[in-house]
This record gives structure tokens, C-alpha cells and sequence, in this order.
């Protein structure tokens, strides 16, 4: 038997791997019984492109292909469809077929419209001149856009379709889906097409289009959707274009919208103002398309839309079948019509918001003054309401409003200053130069200068030499480039203390979100008890824009208060969930996983990491996927004990553009997770040398505690009192709260014998209810002493509250070790707890929301899953199940089930 055909290797079609083995397959069937495929898919997601590979591949493994092809956007005439296919055979010389069927065929496609008799004879005429032909040679008939052809047509390759096998000969048809009424295809084998995937996207984009930056690239993923042709076509949006509308490409509104430009004028009014703005409801949408003309739009106007699959109706909103349908309907339309639009969309749309004023903003042309100035002024509700690319726009729109320098060029440099913020390259360097051709303020200028170079090599900046701020203006200026040059000093001393410097120059300002993430980034250790001071200082969080709560969970994640982190990154999460502003979750999503990763929930940290990868991938961010990825399998290794996976240099460069710190958190993880897998000695070393540097990175203060584990079991306990002497001198006044409790920790587990009762007293004194990372250690520490002491019944107690503690926080291989400890120490399954408890049932030791609780823990559900259940945060679940699991005796979630089950403890 000879070989199946195949595709050629290169087919430059990225994303089909699966459909192209689908179709070597179908070549296959048909040189040897026959077989029929459909392939159906949206418009542009590869339909003819994968028909061409597989036409490519038939003709070189020596089929014969006969092919047809449906024209979109007009009314093709009968049989038209057929005559392209079967006319190459039609009497051909030297052809006989029986009962002279080839002339009657002949002169019925030549004669035009069959009639209802023709049709059936049709049918089987077609058919049997197909098995002939293929009698001779294996044969492809290959038919693009089925649905597109006439109905005629249509009705005969419905009928050969399901009567393929046993001929030589493959039937393969495209054609797009319908959402209501059935086709004579249904019931066929189908190789339907989805979406490219966002990874799929990305790699056609770099092969296709490179040298896109990174903002059209997400721009692209997002408007794309996965569809191929879009991909390709879509072009990326300029800065420039006014008045607003949708981007499209000639060829991708022919595809997307093919009879568009046949629909009535209300209806094609009705879309407009849909592309415009598409969170309007319908009824909103209708009084702005009656304005536009003058007439009075009803519901029956969007049916011919419907018709031609545009557009959805989900019972108050229009939705695109696509989201670059909406350009491909405005593509071509006059700028003037587009600027009416946008007046009667202002002209419904509630007086003095965000968007009517961005809609009114649209529809006029040269200056405004007054309108450049609302719209300066509801920029920062656009911020308030999670869009900050909104607010972007609105300060972009209205530095072309403004009629004088001055108002050009601080709205200008204010929308620079944001879009860097939000990431968005291009947007930043073209509002820099803008403002740089504007009269600006000395930090103005420095500023805009920074920001100019984006995405490039940054401008030296010597924070030295930087004027003192006049005014609040310049303030501002001052702050953002703090915040925008931050990050270049790290490192540099002399720079970063100079720029240390300046902030403290501010002290109006000691609370600004913008000023400390600016002293974080560069003095995260040296500076931590300031910074903390003034991230608590912040009131009124809920009038605080998003932004603002980012930048504070970053200044007190990377001064050491981790909790506060998690409360912050909470917040800007249920603010943008609650306004679906989820492109902008990812790198709140991150955070939060590294705080909890840097609180010791390592659970949470794992969920909140796995939906940041889904979501970052959804939206193109590459860069938080890969952190995200990397900082999930630290935090797998540091529950289970393993080793942490080394990154990719593509995986390390993309994490970096994300988290700028991550090789240092993923140093210490790597440290910190031999301490978790029992390798003491072996961990010592590395978390010296980390803590013993001198410069100290925020993220190994976070293992103090390991540090003084491992040092313990190395019997280096002076050595490691001298590093933390060392430390505590160098931080001075500036020594956080949350690392003087680390510290006093730490010093515990190095305890000498004769003073073991005063530094464990000292540190049990200590507020620990929140923080687990820290009791977990100490209270194994504690009762590991008071084993050696031979004080079994007391250490076995500890060492339950040290199982139950690290359990909750999901560090799986610190449970075992210390289950072994618990049998070494004379535990045993089978003897409860201590108290005399042994036959008391779970009921009388619960009360019944802890009974709860524990079934639902026991079940395998989540803290966070548990508190959506019960209306309870994550954090006070742990906290019940910290008190459950001594009082039950058991030191893991997987013991609940069989211990309520059974109705007495293990």
C-alpha cells in the first residue's frame, strides 16, 4: 500500500498542526475507499488556506483535483457553483460515458436554471460522472466558501458528499457556521477551526510581522481574538487617527463584513455607533443612530445585521461576532460621518462622564480649550473606574485641544507619565516628544527626557544635580521621574542615596504611593521603616485610584510587610473584577502570589500564580506569564521539598521585564526550598552567602528564619548571630516591624542553652496570630528542643501546633518530617491527642462552624474556596483550621476526612 499523502513540511500555516494531519488522512481515504470532510470555521480563522495545502499536497502525491470556489457580497447564478467544478471533465476528448449523460450535463450548465426534475437527475448524473473520473485516478474535489455558492449547486455536493465512500475520491468543502438554521451538511464529518491560541498568535505575529513592539502586539492579540486573517491584517493602531474608530484592512473588512455596505442606512447607522461604543445597551445605541440622520431607529433595524451573522442581540447588548468585525464595518466610512456618530453618542450619554465627554471630544475639530480642560479634569475618574488607557486617551485628546503651549505640553507629559505606568512604549515615547517641543518646567523636561527613551537605552540620570520642585506641578514632575528612574539606580549607592535624597526633600509628600514605590525600589532594606510608615499612613483607600494601591502593595511587599501586600493587591483585584477590567488582573494577580509566597500561604500564592498564567496569556503579556510560571514552580518545590527548575534565558529575560527582582527570589526560593526538603547543611551555605552580602536583597530578609534553621542544624549558630548581628547594626532605626519579628525568631532557633527560656519567651510574646511563616518555625524549634530534653508529651504538643501551622500553609514536606518527628517522640496513630480526648467525637470537640469548616478541608476544598462558601476570608479559614487540627490530633488536611468519618481522632 503506498504511503498516505501528506502536506508538505513547511506549510507556514502556525497553530494547525492538528487539522493538517487531519487532512493527510482524508488524501489517504481517498485512494483507498473514498471520504468527505468539512471544514468550518469563522471568517479568516485559515479555511482556504488549509483547502490550498491540502490541494498542494493531492497534486503532488498524483491526484486529480477538480475545484469550485462561493463569491461573498453578491447573488451568483444557478449552477454556477458545479459549472466551475465538473466542467473540466465535461466531454473531454476521447470520453464516453453511458446514456450520453455528459452532453445533457454539458448543455443544462450551458442552458442556465434547472428545473425541479433537472434537479434530481442532477444529482446522480453528477455523481456517477465523479466515480467515473475517479475509476481512472484517485480524485479531490475541492470546494471553498460551500455556503457561498448558489443553492443549486449547493443542494448536489450536499448529496455527493454523503455518498463518497467506495469511489476513489475525497470530497472536501469549506464553509462557514451558522448560529440558527440547519444545512444540508449537518450530520457530515466536520474539522471544525477555533481560534489560534494566544501562544499559537504570538509566534504567527513573529513570523509574519516582525519587529511589531510590544503594545501592538498586545493590542493585536486582543482585537485578533485568535483568528489568523485578522493577525495578519489588522493594522496597528497610530496615535494619531481622529476622530476615533476601529482599526480594519480592506481585505479583512471584505471577509469579516462582505454585505455591509448593503444594508439599510439605519442599519448600517445602528452599527456604527455600536463599533463606537460598545458597552452601550440597545435602546442607548438606537437614539444615537436616530440622530445621525434624523430618523427614528426601532428594534427591527439591527435584523438585517443579524441576518448576515454581523452581530448578536444577548437581550440589552450588541455584541460583534468578532471583535475585528467592528472595524471591518467602519473601515471606509467618511471621517465626517464617524464625527456625527460620536456627537449623537455625547449627545445621549449622561452629561459630564467619562465617555460622553471622550465621544464629544471625537466629534469636533481644532481647538477647545474649555473641553480640553474637562476632560483633564475626568481623566482621573477614568482612572477611579479601573480605565487607565482611557485616561490616557483623555489627557492625549486633550493636549490637541488645548489652544495654548503651556496646556499642550503638561497634558502631553501627564499622558506620558501614565501610559508608562500601563506599560504602553509607543504611547509613552510619542507623548515625551510631544511635550519636549512644549515650554516645560527643569523636572518637566528631565521627564519627558526619560520617558523619550523608553523601550531604549535609559538616560543617565545623576538625582544630584535635579532642581528642588517650585510648585505642585513640578512636584508631580519630580515624583514620576523618581518613580521612572528608580529602577536604573539599584546598585549604584552613591546614585540611589542622592535620589534618597531628593524624595526626603518632599516631606508634604512622605505618603505619595508614586514616592514610595520610588524609595522601595532603591532603599528597600535601608529604608523599610520609613516606607512602611508611610504605606500605613495612607487613608481612604477606596478613593485612591487602582494605581495608587499597586504602587503602595509594591512599597510594602518590598519593605517586608508582606500582609499589608496581600491586603493592598486585594483590593486593586476586586476593583478591577468589579469593573471587568481583567487585562489589567496579571500583574496584581503576580504580586499577590509573591506575597503570599513571602507570608508562607503558600496555597494562595499558588492559585493566584495559576490564574495569572491563564489570564496573561488570554491578553498577550507575555512577560507576567513567564514570571508567574517560574514563581509557581518555586513555590511547588517549596511545598513538596523538591528542587526548583532553572528557567530558560528566554523565561528569565521575559520574567525580568515583569518582576525586575526575580533572580534574587528565585536564589533565595532555591535556598529556601533544601531547607523545606530536610538539607539542612547543604542550605546553609547559599543563605549565608545571600545575607551575608553588602548589599542585602528585600528578598532575603524574607529567610532569616530558614537561614537560622539551617545554621542550627550546621552547628554555625555563632556565625550565623554574627551575620544577623550585622545586619540589625546596618539597619539601625529602619528596621521594620515585621523583620524585627523575624529576627527575634531567629535568634530563638539559634538559642544557647542558657538563654533558650529568654529568647523563646521573647519571641512567643510576640503577635504571631498573623503570621504562620514565622510561628510554624519557632514552635518546631521549640518542641524539637524539648524532645532532646526528653519532655516528650510538651514537645509532641508543639510539634502538633508546628504540623498544624505548616499545613495550613501548604508546606507538604515539613508535614512529614515532622509526622516522622511525632512517631520518634512515642505518637502514635491510634492514641489522639493529649488531654485525655480519645473517644470524644469531633462534634464535642467542635463547635459547629469548625465542624464545617473541617468537612469541607477535609473534602480537599481550598481556604479561599471554603471562605466563598462561607462568606469568610481566606486568611480566617486558616486560622480555624490552626485551632482544629491540634484539638483533633491530626497534622494534615487528608486526616480530616477519615477522622470525622470515623468520629474520633488519629
Amino acid at each position: 500500500m503506498a504511503p498516505p499523502p501528506q502536506p508538505a513540511a513547511d506549510t507556514g500555516i502556525i497553530g494547525r498542526d492538528t487539522e493538517l494531519r487531519a487532512l493527510r488522512d482524508l488524501l489517504f481515504e481517498a485512494t483507498v475507499h473514498g471520504a468527505t470532510r468539512v471544514v468550518c470555521g469563522h471568517a479568516g480563522s485559515g479555511k482556504s488556506a488549509l483547502l490550498g495545502t491540502a490541494v498542494q499536497a493531492a497534486t503532488a502525491a498524483g491526484l486529480r483535483v477538480l475545484r469550485g470556489a462561493g463569491i461573498r457580497g453578491g447573488k451568483p447564478s444557478d449552477l454556477s457553483g458545479l459549472r466551475q467544478i465538473v466542467w473540466p471533465v465535461l466531454g473531454p476528448a476521447g470520453r464516453s460515458l453511458s446514456g450520453g449523460r455528459p452532453d445533457a450535463l454539458e448543455m443544462l450548465f450551458v442552458d442556465g436554471t434547472p428545473s425541479p426534475a433537472d434537479r434530481s437527475r442532477l444529482a446522480f448524473s453528477v455523481l456517477e460522472m465523479l466515480e467515473t473520473v475517479s475509476a481512472e485516478q484517485p480524485l479531490l474535489v475541492a470546494v471553498d466558501d460551500w455556503d457561498a455558492l448558489d443553492e443549486p449547486s449547493r443542494e448536489v455536493l450536499s448529496f455527493v458528499a454523503r455518498r463518497t465512500t467506495g469511489p476513489r475520491m475525497a470530497l472536501l468543502m469549506t464553509a462557514r457556521p451558522h448560529r440558527t438554521r440547519l444545512t444540508p451538511l449537518d450530520g457530515l464529518p466536520e474539522l471544525r477551526l477555533g481560534p489560534l491560541t494566544p501562544d499559537q498568535s504570538t509566534r504567527l505575529l513573529a513570523a509574519r510581522r516582525p519587529g511589531l513592539d510590544a503594545q501592538a502586539v498586545r493590542e493585536l492579540l486582543g482585537t485578533a481574538a485568535g483568528n489568523p486573517l485578522a493577525l495578519l491584517e489588522l493594522p496597528a493602531r497610530s496615535e494619531d487617527s481622529s476622530p476615533y474608530a476601529p482599526v480594519s484592512s480592506d481585505r479583512l473588512a471584505a471577509t469579516m463584513a462582505p454585505g455591509a455596505a448593503r444594508l439599510p442606512t439605519g442599519t448600517q447607522d445602528l452599527l456604527l455607533v455600536a463599533a463606537l461604543h460598545p458597552a452601550g445597551d440597545l435602546p442607548l445605541l438606537l437614539s444615537a443612530a436616530s440622530r445621525i440622520d434624523g430618523t427614528e431607529l426601532g428594534f427591527t433595524t439591527l435584523e438585517p445585521a443579524e441576518r448576515e451573522g454581523l452581530v448578536e442581540f444577548d437581550g440589552m447588548r450588541l455584541l460583534f461576532s468578532h471583535p475585528a468585525t467592528a472595524g471591518a464595518i467602519v473601515h471606509g466610512t467618511d471621517p465626517r460621518r464617524i464625527r456625527t456618530a460620536h456627537a449623537a453618542l455625547a449627545h445621549v450619554l449622561a452629561d459630564g462622564s467619562v465617555r460622553m465627554l471622550w465621544h464629544l471630544s471625537q466629534s469636533i475639530e481644532g481647538h477647545d480649550p474649555d473641553l480640553a480642560g474637562r476632560l483633564e479634569s475626568v481623566h482621573r475618574h477614568a482612572l477611579e473606574q479601573c480605565e487607565p488607557v482611557m485616561a490616557v486617551r483623555l489627557l492625549r485628546r486633550a493636549a490637541e485641544l488645548h489652544s495654548t503651549p503651556e496646556g499642550q505640553g503638561r497634558c502631553a507629559l501627564r499622558a506620558a507619565q501614565l501610559a508608562h505606568s500601563l506599560g504602553l512604549e509607543r504611547m509613552t515615547r510619542t507623548m515625551a516628544h510631544r511635550a519636549l517641543r512644549r515650554p516645560l518646567g527643569p523636572l518637566g523636561v528631565l521627564c519627558a527626557e526619560a520617558l523619550a527613551r523608553t523601550g531604549g537605552t535609559p538616560l543617565p540620570a545623576d538625582p544630584a544635580a535635579w532642581p528642588e520642585p517650585d510648585g505642585p506641578a513640578e512636584q508631580v514632575n519630580g515624583l514620576e521621574l523618581a518613580r521612572i528612574t528608580a529602577p536604573a539606580l539599584v546598585g549604584d549607592d552613591t546614585r540611589a542615596e542622592a535620589l534618597l535624597a531628593f524624595l526626603d526633600r518632599m516631606p508634604d509628600r512622605a505618603d505619595d504611593p508614586r514616592l514610595l514605590q520610588a524609595m522601595a525600589t532603591v532603599g528597600p532594606v535601608r529604608r523599610a521603616a520609613t516606607v512602611l510608615a508611610g504605606v500605613h499612613a495612607v487613608r481612604n483607600l477606596a478613593d485612591l485610584p487602582v494605581r495608587d494601591l499597586q504602587y503602595l502593595g509594591e512599597a510594602a511587599l518590598a519593605a517586608g510587610d508582606p500582609l499589608r501586600a496581600v491586603d493592598l493587591y486585594r483590593q486593586a483585584e476586586r476593583r478591577h473584577r468589579f469593573h471587568d477590567a481583567l487585562d489589567q488582573l496579571p500583574p496584581v494577580l503576580l504580586r499577590q502570589g509573591l506575597a503570599h509566597l513571602a507570608t508562607g500561604d503558600w496555597g494562595q500564592g499558588s492559585h493566584a500564580l495559576r490564574q495569572c498564567v491563564v489570564l496573561a496569556e488570554a491578553h498577550g503579556q507575555d512577560h507576567h506569564a513567564a514570571a508567574a510560571r517560574l514563581l509557581e514552580n518555586l513555590l511547588r518545590a517549596l511545598r513538596t521539598g523538591g528542587t526548583v527548575p532553572p528557567g530558560t534565558v528566554r523565561e528569565l529575560a521575559a520574567a525580568r521585564r515583569s518582576v525586575r527582582t526575580i533572580d534574587a527570589v528565585l536564589a533565595v526560593g532555591a535556598a529556601r526550598a533544601q531547607v523545606e526538603k530536610g538539607d539542612l547543611e547543604a542550605a546553609f551555605p547559599a543563605l549565608s552567602a545571600l545575607l551575608g552580602r553588602p548589599r542585602v536583597s528585600a528578598a532575603a530578609m524574607f529567610a532569616l528564619v530558614a537561614f537560622a534553621e539551617a545554621a542550627e542544624a550546621a552547628d554555625a549558630t555563632a556565625e550565623a548571630r554574627a551575620v544577623l548581628d550585622r545586619l540589625e547594626e546596618r539597619l539601625g532605626a529602619e528596621c521594620a516591624p515585621d523583620a524585627v519579628a523575624r529576627f527575634t525568631v531567629a535568634r530563638a532557633v539559634l538559642a544557647d542553652d542558657h538563654e533558650e527560656e529568654e529568647l523563646f519567651e521573647r519571641a512567643f510574646a510576640q503577635d504571631l496570630s498573623g503570621r504562620p511563616f514565622l510561628e510554624a518555625p519557632l514552635r518546631l524549634a521549640h518542641g524539637r528542643r524539648m524532645r532532646r530534653r526528653r519532655q516528650f508529651a510538651d514537645s509532641r504538643t508543639a510539634l502538633r501546633q508546628a504540623a498544624a501551622t505548616f499545613t495550613m500553609m501548604g508546606a507538604e514536606a515539613r508535614v512529614a518530617q515532622i509526622a516522622a518527628e511525632l512517631r520518634a517522640s512515642g505518637e502514635r496513630p491510634e492514641t489522639g491527642s493529649a488531654g485525655g480526648a480519645d473517644h470524644a467525637a469531633p462534634r464535642d470537640l467542635l463547635t459547629p462552624q469548625e465542624l464545617r469548616i473541617a468537612e469541607l478541608a477535609g473534602s480537599g476544598r481550598s481556604n479561599r474556596e471554603i471562605g466563598d462558601l462561607l462568606g469568610l476570608s481566606p486568611r480566617t479559614i486558616g486560622a480555624y483550621l490552626y485551632r482544629i487540627f491540634p484539638r483533633l490530633g491530626v497534622t494534615a488536611r487528608a486526616q480530616l476526612t477519615e477522622v470525622l468519618r470515623e468520629h474520633r481522632p488519629v
